[in-house]
């Protein structure tokens, strides 16, 4: 199983391995205290992708498109979250957005959902 959550919020056991996939390090969240299995920041949207975006919903159906073309040549990281996921049983994925519904976490599990479930 693989879930979202937003990185300010408490650490619960339900979480799992916990995976950071935001570029940049979560303002003002120390390292000890994020509860952080793996930052796997190379899987994140790029700057300018991130940018483009600005969390403006209208632009959510592009963003999707967009960030899952950039996740081309990725599939290593993609395939160890899903390992991870084998392994752990639960997986979630964390980022530090305030938008908590469309986000680049949300992106990133809707596109791992749709690129696993059509390879088996």
């Amino acid at each position: 199983m693989i879930k979202t959550k937003r990185i300010y919020e408490r650490q619960s056991k339900e979480d799992g391995y916990r995976i950071l996939v935001d570029r940049l390090w979560a303002r003002g969240l120390t390292k000890e205290n994020a509860g952080v299995d793996l930052w796997l920041k190379e899987i994140a949207p790029s700057n300018e992708l991130r940018k483009w975006y600005s969390h403006d919903l209208a632009k959510w159906s592009d963003f999707r498109k967009k960030y899952k073309e950039e996740l081309k040549g990725k599939e290593d990281l993609l395939n160890r979250i899903k390992e991870l996921e084998k392994e752990e049983k639960i997986v979630t994925l964390l980022f530090s957005s305030k938008e908590e519904k469309l986000n680049n976490a949300t992106a990133l599990k809707e596109i791992l959902n749709e690129l696993f479930s059509n390879r088996f």
